[in-house]
């Protein structure tokens, strides 16, 4: 029989209960230093969008966690992924990266065109992310433009699409 810590999570939209093991997951992960970054200014007095929010499950707990929030990039609609969250036992199995996925999936079935982050291209852009023209993008504060990724989920999602993220 396989020892539990060895299965793989299980991956399910985030219920309403599981927020405060959600906000305690990511304050493990990232610290106060989180509070720091620009994509922060976008999720203060923000509220995620819990259909497309994601946590994965081992033995009834949370191991991780991916939020999309509703944004604006210039005058159009969009959604900014992340955090990423991932419990340190459960890393380095592809969890993160299926957590991005099922967010990303749900959204193109929901209608959203476009998503948005800050984040690594190595880890992102074989998710299909892709780099944008610096300056194309801003963020609120601070941001390192060559960081700033862009998934379209539809085609065409991503002509035109210039300006500064914003709140929607």
């Amino acid at each position: 029989m396989p020892d539990s810590a060895t299965l793989s999570p299980s991956i399910d939209v985030e219920a309403p209960g599981e927020a405060p093991a959600v906000a305690a997951l990511i304050e493990r992960v990232f610290g106060p230093g989180r509070y720091a970054k620009a994509a922060e200014r976008l999720r203060e007095g923000n509220q995620f969008i819990r259909e497309l929010s994601f946590v994965a499950r081992r033995d009834g707990a949370v191991v991780g966690a991916v939020r999309l929030w509703p944004v604006r990039i210039g005058e159009r609609p969009a959604l900014l992924l992340g955090p990423i969250a991932v419990e340190s036992s459960a890393r380095h199995h592809g969890l993160g990266r299926a957590l991005a996925l099922r967010s990303c999936e749900a959204a193109a079935r929901h209608g959203h065109a476009v998503v948005v982050l800050v984040g690594d291209r190595s880890f992102f852009c074989p998710l299909g992310f892709e780099p944008v023209e610096p300056g194309a993008i801003t963020f609120p504060g601070p941001a390192d433009p060559q960081r700033i990724l862009v998934k379209p989920l539809n085609p065409g999602a991503l002509d035109g699409l210039a300006g500064p993220v914003t709140l929607p």
